[in-house]
């Protein structure tokens, strides 16, 4: 009987990741999904376990002893290309690469970035704030991770966009399941992340001050990091940060303007925005798709899961549940627990680049909210799975003193 009903699990389809949907959507479907089983099945990409529940999926991606990264660490399964180190490795080996990364994020680096980050959101937003009826997604969201990135990586505003450019065809074909022109534009990106380093070596940039030549002149068993694993973290890098940004930012603006009060709340309190984005993070975060795969046969909240077995943390959901948050769909302005948040991750593979993200959310809206009311003027549209988020809102922004 055991057996029989372990079996009817690892056969059901609880939900169906490729359906269409809109805004509210997937809360929704997570929400009913996740009070009758918080670990969840889906036979989309070949099968997989997704945890839709907080204890749940904290305890996969804190467990290392039990998952792993090293074997599948996205569904769909899309890294066909070689090992791209932190995340596509678990500890010891992953720690000489997070160690050098980790350094690029401190608070004195992030203050530093600040003028220039302000300088690129100015930039792309006033215009739009001039032009008044705008698509803020494909207008700004999708453009400021590379104008941010260019100053971060120390790159040419042409390079930064041609990988903005690369990374949001990679990512669609991605999900569509294009596996042949996946391959070629990671291909792309490596030959691009070749280029940075070659550019590196020619000993025009400082490891203080490039996080490329950084990993050049990092350390590993007395000798250097390996060329091709130096080479991967390149690649990871220059891509990883492009996408969560580009399908979050818009999320922001669609909530804002269904709630004029918060709007105007924080446009006269602008030192409520950093706690705003706080709870924004919370209930819109844009991974649902990243994953470990089980080392061994184990059991997740009392769901029997197999070797081999591939699992989603699927973030957005888990943000939402309401054994750990109270009210959990409601904005809740200095939530009590909202440090216990988990959309950038926990543990060993948490987020290097929260704090540079933070920064871009906080400061788009001090300088929107500031020289701005703004509204919808349609129905925002969504990306696929595995993230989720806007990728088109319309928007009208009307100047003040306009």
């Amino acid at each position: 009987m055991v057996e029989t009903a372990v079996h009817a699990r690892r056969s059901a389809h609880d939900f169906d990741a490729q359906s269409p949907e809109g805004f509210d959507d997937a809360h929704r479907e997570f929400a009913r999904l996740r009070a009758e089983h918080p670990v969840a099945r889906s036979q989309d990409f070949g099968g997989f376990w997704a945890m839709l529940g907080y204890e749940e999926l904290a305890e996969v991606i804190t467990d290392i002893d039990r998952f792993t990264t090293t074997s599948q660490n996205a569904i769909p399964k899309f890294a066909f290309t070689g090992v791209r180190p932190p995340l596509h490795l678990d500890p010891p080996q992953h720690t000489s690469y997070r160690r050098v990364i980790n350094h690029f994020f401190t608070p004195p680096k992030m203050r530093a970035l600040e003028p220039a980050v302000r300088r690129c959101v100015q930039e792309l937003i006033e215009p739009l704030i001039r032009q008044g009826t705008v698509d803020v997604a494909r207008q700004y969201a999708q453009k400021l991770p590379a104008h941010v990135f260019a100053e971060f990586f120390n790159l040419s505003a042409e390079t930064s966009l041609e990988i903005k450019t690369v990374s949001g065809t990679y990512v669609d074909a991605i999900q569509v399941l294009d596996h042949e022109t996946v391959k070629s534009l990671s291909g792309r990106l490596y030959e691009i992340a070749q280029a940075i380093i070659d550019e590196r070596r020619a000993g025009a940039f400082s490891a203080e001050d490039d996080l490329t030549q950084a990993l050049l002149e990092a350390e590993y068993d007395g000798g250097p990091l390996p060329s091709a694993m130096v080479l991967g973290c390149v690649r990871q890098l220059i891509v990883t940060g492009m996408v969560a940004p580009s399908v979050f930012i818009g999320n922001m603006f669609v909530h804002l303007s269904r709630d004029p009060q918060l709007q105007q709340h924080l446009r006269e309190h602008p030192e409520d925005i950093p706690g705003a984005v706080e709870e924004f993070v919370r209930l819109y975060n844009p991974y649902r798709g990243m994953a470990r795969t089980a080392r061994h046969d184990t059991v997740v909240g009392g769901q029997q899961i197999q070797e081999g077995d591939p699992i989603a943390l699927v973030y957005t959901a888990a943000n939402r549940d309401p054994r750990m948050f109270e009210e959990p769909d409601t904005f809740r302005l200095h939530r009590e627990n909202i440090a216990k948040h988990i959309s950038f991750g926990r543990g060993t593979h948490s987020c290097p680049g929260a704090p540079l993200a933070r920064m871009m959310f906080r400061i788009t809206l001090e300088e929107a909210l500031s020289r701005s009311n703004f509204d919808l003027t349609g129905d925002p549209g969504m990306a696929k799975w595995a993230e989720w988020g806007t990728n088109h809102v319309p928007l009208e922004f009307i100047a003040l003193g306009a």
